[in-house]
């Protein structure tokens, strides 16, 4: 099969890029770091830990940039009541976007209606607040049925987004997890959020050319520092 040319501007790079900053031992004079940085470089969100909403918002209050939060990270494994009061407050802080972990144990189990009603609960608080919901499936975790299971049922919960990984899984996203997920919820409106492992402009520009629709990294601003010597063309 030919190559083909995946060509982006700087603007439509930084517009996809969640910058992010996840590690448990990320202090607050590292949040308004990345907060500075996510203005300077017109990132289109940031993402951040629940506790650090708050402090964030004053930050970028009056910005572009968006706040994004986690929400039962990284195992998925809290109750729908403990996840719902955690997208609530963190929606009435200052996030516009919730990044959710799927209920992984059930999931695994074949427990679709438990999944699909976690989903939906968090969906629904994130829009009646006028903000967006993005599952975290985590892929490394599933077979390919269920990989194709889990965006079914995401799309049935009616969330807007369907992510990769946490992060802090056995592997990050993958060209080949990243193209299924496209196909499969493109259709439907859907996007997706390639996470995990995404360092350089390489890896950033190749799941964008593979059908992601954002990219979560907390390599930023060295991809777009890349990207400043770089051609705007990049063979995929």
């Amino acid at each position: 099969m030919p190559r083909k040319q995946y060509q982006t501007t700087r603007s439509e790079l930084t517009n996809s890029i969640d910058h992010t900053l996840l590690k448990p031992e990320a202090t607050s004079v590292d949040i308004l770091h990345v907060c500075e940085q996510a203005i300077t470089y017109q990132f289109i969100s940031l993402c951040i830990n629940p506790c650090y909403v708050s402090l964030a918002q004053e930050y970028l209050a009056g910005t572009p940039v968006k706040i994004a939060s986690v929400v039962g990270f990284p195992l998925g494994a809290q109750t729908s009541r403990i996840k719902a009061l955690e997208a609530q407050e963190a929606l009435q802080k200052g996030a516009r976007e919730i990044d959710m972990v799927m209920h992984l144990g059930a999931m695994k189990s074949g427990e679709y209606a438990l999944v699909e009603k976690d989903i939906r609960t968090i969906a629904r608080i994130c829009h009646k607040e006028g903000g967006l919901l993005k599952v975290i499936i985590e892929t490394c975790l599933l077979t390919l049925e269920e990989k194709r299971k889990a965006c079914g049922l995401c799309v049935d919960a009616d969330a807007d987004m369907v992510k990769t990984s946490t992060g802090f899984g056995t592997a990050g996203a993958t060209l080949e997890d990243v193209r299924l997920m496209h196909d499969l919820l493109s259709p439907h409106g859907l996007g997706v959020k390639a996470a995990g492992g995404i360092k350089t402009l390489a890896d950033a520009l190749a799941m964008l050319a593979a059908g992601a629709t954002r990219i979560g990294t907390s390599s930023g601003v060295a991809i777009v520092k890349e990207f400043q010597t770089e051609d705007k063309r990049y063979t995929v």
